[in-house]
């Protein structure tokens, strides 16, 4: 169990990265959805001991990795959003490479233990390939083969399927969704499918709060009977802009088609039917809200 209490994160300006967050992260993959600067990358790097808190607390299976980030340093496998790689090195070479930074032990040999795990991320074919040759999708998996060394218990993933195309992203769904089996997976990420896909449990962040921690399924289901979907001609869109929160709007033939949140015992307007709500309107209109309250009493 991964518990984060009254955690707040200020840089010199200044500027409130992290505003009181809490929250209870069990075994399993969570999910943490936030738009780029909402701090997801901050409060990583917490739980990862690589930055320290202005104040609160981070414990993992009871003990405390603020006061002594090596505690977690030796249960964590931890893949960045900017994770950098040596093109001329072979995959096996760079992994092996990697291992020997993190004084991984290996009672078989580093080379048999990078073996093993390019297997399990199913990389094997390409050991000797170099890395400048692998595509977006092999360089995550290259990076998550690097996190799983000491079987951690905590694996922290940060925008890890930015820039896939949908095979690849399809691919390391899959990995992932394994991986969460026997350990805890915090995954952030701004890709709303990554959560809807993969997390039974998930937060979203904004400005500095969360603004819910909810399951994919509340959250589209607090909203029934709140979302309607309508064509509007250009001139239009202002007014309904001004009037209705728009959590969509993208062109279809040349016209507009348009998402909005109309509140319980609204009406919509002239145009608009009812819509099935999704997780993206859901996340949208909490992250809206720019991190005031609990946002639409989402959280539970």
């Amino acid at each position: 169990m991964l518990e984060i209490t009254d955690l707040v994160k200020i840089y010199p300006g200044p500027v409130a990265a992290l505003q009181g967050v809490s929250i209870e992260v069990p075994k399993g993959m969570f999910g943490l959805l936030g738009p780029n600067g909402a701090g997801k990358t901050t409060l990583m790097r917490i739980v990862a001991g690589l930055l320290e808190p202005t104040s609160g607390t981070v414990h993992f299976n009871g003990e405390d990795i603020v006061a002594d980030p090596r505690l977690i340093r030796r249960q964590l496998g931890y893949l960045p959003q900017d994770f950098g790689f040596y093109p001329h090195l072979t995959g096996e070479s760079m992994l092996r490479f990697l291992l020997v930074l993190k004084g991984v032990q290996a009672p078989g040999g580093l080379k048999h233990l990078a073996a093993e795990l390019l297997d399990r991320v199913n990389l094997s074919y390409a050991a000797k390939r170099k890395v400048k040759g692998y595509s977006g999708g092999m360089r995550q998996r290259l990076g998550i083969a690097q996190a799983l060394a000491g079987d951690p218990g905590l694996l922290i993933v940060d925008e890890p399927t930015a820039g896939l195309d949908p095979e690849e992203r399809l691919r390391f769904y899959r990995l992932l969704a394994e991986l969460a089996e026997d350990r805890t997976v915090l995954l952030s990420t701004h890709i709303v499918e990554d959560i809807s896909v993969l997390c039974p449990r998930m937060a979203i962040i904004s400005n500095g709060r969360f603004v819910a921690d909810t399951t994919p399924s509340e959250a589209r289901g607090r909203l029934a009977g709140t979302i309607f979907q309508g064509m509007v001609e250009r001139e239009r869109l202002a007014e309904i802009d001004r009037d209705f929160r728009v959590t969509q709007g993208i062109l279809v033939e040349g016209r507009h088609r348009v998402r909005i949140h109309v509140p319980q015992g609204g009406a919509p307007p002239d145009g608009f039917d009812a819509a099935e709500p999704t997780l993206e309107d859901a996340y949208l209109l909490l992250a809206q809200t720019n991190g005031e309250g609990n946002g639409s009493g989402t959280s539970s």
